[in-house]
């Protein structure tokens, strides 16, 4: 067969030809010696590892008493502490499964020094197979990598698929999917099973020495010192014909360059300019009032990424004095009541006013004002004539309402009371910050999971609710076995808004029970 080019596979590949080999030969005291030297070097390999681990963290100490270091240094260093507070109880475990290995395999003390029956095929399997050590273990592993990439979000952008903790089952030496305890421990002898218990001790410490390591170069991130820092965004002009240029210049402070600012103008990229500040230009559209929002992304004095958003508000006139305006947006909403602006031209009387495109409908409610209805996306064209001069003809967008923030009651995702969670009777949605105010979202569907502490014999369990957010029996059956250690998550979230139109949320919600 071929070899996988993954090392740690390529090892336990080799290590079943191995433990093939065994079998046939009644385990040879020669394989036998191959295996504890083995072991023995991956001890001193975490023991090595261990030893850098703790030059890092002498180091994280060094940072923390520097004045220059002290603030990012004291962001960083609990979370590289956490990484090896979860590594050493994991690392212990493993060390005691070990002594249980012994123990099944007659373990003795003469002269002071341990002696067992190294060449033992039961135990291994006695253990890890028949008993539940093996599901046990797995569990645990799986755990730990979940909690190490739970720390901190970077440290889960950047190791989400690297972490050298491989937890696939290995494959029978004929091909075939196997469950993960019996492709490790079925008819293994003791050494060779604490020999891979050593294995994942290794990738434990491997594991933790890449988070600890990510985390103390981020205090050495910071490359430039600024005394302060003030975002800075302006326009050229607040009032504008059309067609005419109009330029958005932003920055950092003194428009040092050796910020580095990414500067975005409605998600388009500005210019860089020399000075480190950018500019952006464009040609502004028909009549009316409009708005740029411009983010402005920057390392700050203590290496932390800091996000400044700005809004440069202008104006568009018309020649003929005749102005048309979104009243509150510069954008038509499908589904809602938009409002819109019409004055100048010499008196409303004089005014005739249209309003075109799919789906689009319109009504006069007051002198100068109107609003309108949008049933389709795409674009709406607003046409007003006073009789006198030519007819202004504007443009505006037809954008869906915004998708709402589902939550669990009033609970934000995230880590939360177990006793808070049980308390909730369902899923609701909310739109934050919008500029329509009593926007109202209905939860009609959605499917709830839970994983982890309570649920590790099945692995998970789920129900799913249809036709209401408030939470089903089956839901309330579930939430009878969520205790600390209990991950939920909220998926297949459907929701009924404006319009009686009916959508689904993008993503899902999680949320970890905790004491």
């Amino acid at each position: 067969m071929s070899l996988p080019k993954e090392p740690r596979q390529k090892m336990i590949n080799l290590m079943y030809l191995v433990l093939t080999a065994l079998l046939a030969l009644n385990v040879s005291s020669e394989i036998l010696n191959a295996f504890k030297v083995v072991n023995n070097s991956l001890g001193n390999s975490n023991q090595s590892i261990d030893n850098k681990n703790q030059l890092i963290f002498k180091s994280f100490q060094d940072k923390l008493t520097d004045a220059t270091s002290k603030e990012t240094a004291e962001i960083w260093w609990p979370k590289a502490k956490k990484a090896n507070e979860i590594s050493e109880q994991l690392y212990v475990y493993l060390e005691s499964l070990k002594q249980v290995l012994k123990e099944g395999s007659h373990l003795l003390k003469v002269d002071g020094k341990e002696q067992y029956a190294e060449d033992n095929l039961d135990a291994a399997s006695r253990i890890f197979i028949e008993g539940t050590k093996g599901k046990e273990l797995l569990q645990r592993l799986t755990d730990y990598k979940n909690q190490l990439l739970a720390i901190d979000p970077e440290i889960n952008k950047e190791f989400a698929n690297s972490l050298p903790l491989d937890l696939v089952a290995p494959l029978s030496k004929e091909g075939k999917p196997q469950p993960w305890e019996y492709g490790y421990f079925h008819m293994t002898p003791t050494i060779a099973a604490i020999t891979i218990l050593s294995k994942f001790q290794n990738d434990v410490r491997n594991s933790e020495a890449k988070v600890v390591e990510f985390c103390h170069s981020k205090i050495g991130e910071v490359k430039v010192k600024y005394d302060q820092f003030k975002a800075i965004a302006s326009g050229n002009a607040t009032y504008l014909m059309p067609d005419e240029e109009m330029t958005i210049t932003a920055g950092i402070g003194a428009f040092s360059s050796a910020a580095k600012p990414s500067i975005t103008i409605d998600g388009a990229s500005a210019t860089n300019l020399p000075d480190g500040s950018s500019e952006y230009k464009f040609r502004v559209p028909g009549p009316g009032e409009y708005q740029k929002t411009v983010k402005i992304v920057y390392t700050d004095q203590q290496g932390k990424q800091a996000i400044v958003d700005k809004v440069i508000k202008y104006t568009v006139g018309v020649p003929s004095g005749l102005t048309v305006s979104t009243d509150k947006t510069r954008v038509f909403y499908q589904d809602l009541q938009n409002p819109l602006s019409i004055t100048g031209g010499g008196g409303d009387e004089k005014i005739t006013v249209q309003v075109q495109g799919p789906g689009v409908g319109y009504n006069k409610v007051s002198a100068g004002q109107y609003v309108v209805t949008c049933s389709e996306l795409g674009t709406a064209t607003v046409i007003a004539n006073d009789g006198k001069n030519p007819p202004t003809k504007i443009n505006i967008p037809i954008k869906r309402v915004p998708s709402p923030s589902p939550m669990v009651g009033n609970l934000v995702p995230g880590e939360v009371a177990y006793n808070r969670f049980k308390a909730q009777r369902g899923v609701f949605a909310f739109l934050k910050d919008f500029v329509f105010e009593g926007i109202e979202y209905k939860v009609t569907d959605f499917t709830f999971v839970a994983s982890g502490k309570g649920f590790e014999e099945v692995g998970y369990q789920d129900a799913v609710v249809s036709g209401s957010n408030a939470f089903n029996n089956d839901v309330l059956d579930i939430m009878k076995k969520c205790q600390s250690g209990t991950n939920v998550t909220i998926d297949n979230i459907q929701v009924v808004g404006p319009g009686g139109k009916k959508r689904k949320i993008e993503g899902n919600i999680t949320y970890l029970l905790t004491d």
